[in-house]
């Protein structure tokens, strides 16, 4: 089963889910969210329920309509479903009916504040010294008091971070610091990526960037165990192309990123660019098309493999440059 056919059951579930989890039926998930400017609905109950159950051609235009009206981005959409929930069940977690609908909007303006608030707040404490990972953080009340905010705000901006890996919540417990605490400094951008779609091309265009500038660390700095695991992959890559497993074949490929941006030896790239590839593993809209683009790929992969064992740092930055250009035609995002 192709990526693409995939997506689409995604977003015919996940639209199920949001509509039940506001508490609508179809008709008044319509009026709500799917009227025109005269105020006749943009389309009947049989419509809505066939787009439900089999997905469409308008599937989309529903999906844009409702996150926009929700303030939500549509690339959630494509999420898979259990992500999508929980996802959903944070942003808009008092939304039981059409009524609730617009204070959960305002809220999710001032949780992004509050998350921002937070991050900023931890990351000071870590590099002051007063927190390390592993470390239980203050009760909700004392951060209620501090941020001036609600406790129940305070509680749903834990719950995102503890979702996006920031925090650990242990029920019964309290809330810790997480083991992974150095990407309380990459936060921004984790959770511009998850919630601030309009920016969707700029976050790919770093992507590129950080793609390029690890190949051309990796050439200078990987090590011997970095080297043996690039040529692992590149031999994994190989048999799956030539036996035409293509789910296989792009598992590898994006494993091969990876390995080359740990290679690169800089750990802030290394994070960034694994928080991309965590979204970017959902929002492939077409994947590729054929034998043909999967052959571009592996050559385009023992090209940049080949490059850095020689130690080429500016032929390695080269064709990893080429590659993520022909990768962004190859694939689109929504």
């Amino acid at each position: 089963m192709t990526d693409q056919m995939l997506n689409s059951k995604y977003k015919t579930e996940n639209l199920r889910f949001l509509r039940t989890h506001l508490g609508m039926t179809q008709k008044e998930f319509i009026e709500r969210f799917l009227i025109r400017e005269d105020g006749t609905p943009a389309m009947s109950v049989a419509t809505f329920s066939n787009l439900e159950s089999k997905g469409g051609i308008r599937l989309a235009e529903v999906l844009l309509k409702a996150s926009e009206a929700l303030q939500i981005d549509s690339m959630l959409f494509s999420m898979d479903p259990d992500t999508f929930a929980r996802k959903i069940s944070i942003l808009l977690s008092d939304s039981a009916d059409t009524e609730t609908i617009g204070r959960s909007v305002a809220r999710t303006g001032k949780i992004d504040q509050l998350l921002y608030k937070l991050t900023m707040y931890f990351a000071e404490k870590l590099m002051d010294k007063e927190l390390k990972k592993g470390d239980k953080i203050e009760s909700d009340r004392e951060l209620a008091k501090k941020m001036n905010v609600g406790r129940s705000a305070i509680r749903e901006a834990l719950k995102v971070l503890d979702v996006l890996g920031m925090l650990d919540i242990r029920p019964g417990q309290g809330t810790y610091i997480s083991s992974e605490e150095a990407n309380f400094f990459i936060i921004p951008l984790s959770w511009s990526l998850f919630l601030n779609g309009s920016q969707l091309k700029d976050i790919l265009e770093v992507r590129n960037l950080l793609e390029v500038k690890a190949a051309q660390l990796a050439a200078e700095h990987a090590d011997d165990a970095g080297r043996r695991r690039l040529s692992l992959l590149a031999e994994k890559i190989s048999k799956a192309y030539e036996e035409q497993e293509e789910k296989e074949f792009l598992d590898y490929e994006m494993e091969f990123h990876r390995c080359v941006a740990q290679c690169s030896g800089n750990q802030v790239i290394y994070s960034m660019l694994e928080t991309i590839s965590n979204l970017m593993r959902r929002l492939s809209a077409t994947g590729m098309t054929g034998v043909h683009q999967q052959e571009e790929i592996y050559q385009e992969n023992q090209r940049i493999y080949s490059l850095i064992l020689a130690g080429d740092k500016e032929g390695s930055a080269e064709a990893m440059r080429e590659h993520m250009k022909r990768s962004t035609q190859r694939y689109h995002y929504i």
